[in-house]
């Protein structure tokens, strides 16, 4: 593979051979945990983290189907990217890490905040520019448990999506046409009720106006998108380091157990994030990595098969 100064593109022809940009980012930045929220499972057809902590996703660009790898060398990141959608993704790489992010006008006020973000200094809050690519699986975990939701994803992805250039053993999320044409009976052995498919088709038919407009009152214009779900989108779109995820089934006892000792509701974790204003998600991503969630008092939620019904 050629090597490139920091910040320049090398040449690559079709999938075989990638574009590579060595970036500097000037800041400290951990991979894994800066991009583990955009993946959807342990068995996401569209991301792997390797054990060397090499991290690959791909995505539907603007440009087409590519295929993203980056790779930490001492200060600076190695990005390989391939298919036609290899350049736009190469360019977006310091926003995917987190370049526009500002987590220096962030003050961890309470001592368990104070050492999830020491003891966590690379997490960056990124954006992927990509909206709908974020819709889709955050519909897909509307008031489910997770693994319901991401089995949805594997199967769709797997049926509907394509081998990604330059790492077939990964799938390419479908462009919004595709999904559109998604027949119901493919919804129903997803796991996926007609609810969240109805949403996901409406918003795959205005997905070039959501690209252009991300803001939460025109995601929640959408059926079916609520405030969490704008949410979640946003966290991953645009890099909303303030968007919290109201009406989470399991976030107001991990915010209300590790800043105040007590279970709390939504409004309970709404106050207690209010001195965090501009950086409530960056708090509650720390609080994941470094709080305390509750202790269970009752028997696990059970997970449903919707392909059964």
């Amino acid at each position: 593979m050629p090597e490139v100064a920091a910040g320049e593109l090398s040449a690559g022809s079709g999938d075989g051979v990638p574009r590579v940009r060595l970036w500097e980012p000037g800041f400290a930045v951990d991979l894994g945990l800066t991009l583990l929220p955009h993946r959807r499972g342990r068995r996401d057809p569209a991301f792997r983290i390797e054990r060397d902590g090499t991290v690959w996703r791909a995505s539907y660009t603007p440009e087409g189907p590519g295929t993203l790898r980056l790779r930490a060398r001492g200060h600076v990141v190695e990005a390989a990217a391939w298919g036609p959608g290899a350049d736009w993704l190469l360019e977006g790489v310091p926003d995917l890490l987190g370049a526009r992010d500002v987590p220096e006008e962030f003050e961890p006020r309470h001592p368990v905040v104070q050492e999830a973000a020491a003891r966590h200094p690379g997490l960056r809050i990124g954006r992927t520019g990509r909206v709908f690519e974020a819709l889709v699986p955050a519909v897909l975990e509307q008031k489910v448990l997770g693994l319901e939701a991401y089995r949805a994803w594997s199967y769709l992805l797997r049926r509907f999506g394509r081998p990604a250039p330059g790492n077939p053993a990964l799938r390419v999320p479908p462009p919004p046409e595709v999904w559109i044409r998604i027949p119901s009976w493919e919804w129903h052995r997803s796991g996926a009720e007609p609810v969240r498919a109805r949403t996901i088709i409406g918003a795959a038919r205005v997905a070039d106006r959501l690209e252009e407009d991300a803001a939460e009152p025109r995601l929640r214009s959408l059926p079916g998108i609520g405030v969490w779900t704008a949410a979640e989108i946003r966290q991953r779109a645009v890099g909303d380091a303030d968007a919290v995820s109201v009406g989470d089934y399991n976030l107001p006892g991990l915010v209300g157990w590790s800043l105040a000792g007590r279970k709390v509701d939504d409004a309970g974790m709404l106050e207690l994030l209010a001195p965090y204003a501009g950086h409530r998600h960056r708090v509650t991503r720390l609080l994941e990595l470094g709080g305390a969630a509750p202790p269970r008092r009752g028997p696990r939620l059970p997970v449903r098969d919707y392909r059964g019904f």
